[in-house]
């Protein structure tokens, strides 16, 4: 029997998951006490009404996020997010994640997950500040290696101190995707699991919450 192990963040009325963006707005749009003209007495419905920006809870970056001419969340191919063979590198308490995490480690085509302990700040002032990332050069030693996709527990994959975005350009340059804001990655094994981080497919969106989560072997 297979475990499973939910690695996202639950998304609430309210939640700020970038400062700066808006909180989803999450509410009835039919309510079952309105349902009830529509339907025999006992036969209720709830149907839901969602206004959120994309960057919300734990979510998926393709390139068309950075790239205008990249390809959007209708275009990437279930095997860029389905069922990847996971590794996952420990930067527990680092800020400047270089690519000495990850020598040495078999990163062709996987889906490399950096576990920094940061999602314990998650829904909190300090989440946003002075957060782990992955410096360049890391990123490039990712893209050389042949990563499919690279995974964070952070804020953000990048240093959000300036203006530049190297990481993102980088990995979505060479189309490798990016899952931030994920959680639990310190119930991951360092290999041998499947990382699934599927987004509906939508056409001219770059980013969109996905329900991420580990199949143990």
């Amino acid at each position: 029997m297979s475990t499973l192990i939910d690695l996202s963040h639950a998304i609430f009325d309210g939640l700020v998951t970038y400062k700066g963006l808006p909180a989803p707005v999450i509410c009835d749009y039919l309510s079952r006490k309105n349902s009830k003209a529509f339907y025999e007495a006992g036969t209720e419905f709830q149907i839901g009404k969602i206004e959120m920006v994309t960057n919300t809870g734990t979510y998926l970056d393709c390139p068309f996020h950075r790239f205008a001419h990249g390809k959007d969340l209708s275009q990437i191919a279930l095997e860029q997010c389905a069922e990847l063979d996971g590794i996952s590198i420990n930067a527990k308490d680092a800020t400047a994640i270089g690519r000495e995490y990850f020598i040495g480690k078999d990163v062709k085509g996987k889906a490399v997950l950096v576990y920094t302990s940061w999602a314990r700040h998650w829904n909190t002032a300090g989440y946003f500040e002075g957060h782990p990332y992955l410096t360049e050069d890391a990123a490039v030693y990712l893209r050389d290696g042949g990563a499919k996709l690279v995974g964070i527990d952070s804020h953000n994959i990048d240093n959000t101190a300036g203006q530049t975005r190297p990481v993102h350009t980088t990995l979505l340059g060479a189309d490798i995707l990016i899952c931030e804001h994920l959680c639990n990655l310190d119930q991951l094994p360092e290999s041998g699991f499947k990382f699934s981080a599927v987004p509906p497919k939508f056409e001219g969106a770059g980013t969109f919450p996905v329900r991420a989560y580990a199949r143990l072997k």
